[in-house]
């Protein structure tokens, strides 16, 4: 698997220890983790801190064309949030780890150019799936509607 996508999923499982939701994200600029986050809807009580926003949180401000090289890692398919922070900085490639505990909006970064890559990591199937279980109200009040 992809150094990157365990990253993600490190973060994803990082979230998942503190009692979030298991979704983590890396930025990566040149082989290099620019920023890294994961869910902590939960922990600070944030209607905004996804896994792709955290990242974006803490790879801190850089200019476009620094964005415009990037690759974002993400362990789920992003929701409508994350994908316009991810068209918003340009950035132009996108790794998903899975999307069939939750289809974002992936037609929408193809329509306008993102390149797309879904992996189909059982391990962040697998996360989802169990969380999905274990918390049905913690999902469903977010995204998992």
């Amino acid at each position: 698997m992809d150094i990157f996508l365990t990253a993600a999923i490190d973060e994803a499982k990082k979230g998942l220890a503190e009692g979030g939701i298991p979704i983590g994200s890396v930025i990566v600029h040149n082989n290099r983790i620019l920023g890294k986050g994961h869910n902590r809807r939960i922990q600070k009580g944030s209607v905004i801190l996804h896994g792709e926003m955290d990242a974006f949180e803490n790879a801190g401000r850089q200019p476009a064309s620094v964005y415009g090289e990037c690759i974002l890692y993400t362990t789920l398919s992003p929701c409508p949030m994350c994908t316009g922070a991810i068209l918003l900085y340009g950035i132009p490639r996108v790794v998903i780890g899975e999307n069939e505990t939750f289809l974002g909006d992936e037609s929408l970064l193809k329509e306008r150019g993102v390149e797309v890559v879904v992996v189909d990591s059982r391990e962040c199937k697998e996360l989802m799936k169990q969380f999905i279980k274990d918390n049905p109200a913690l999902w469903n009040e977010d995204i998992g509607k």
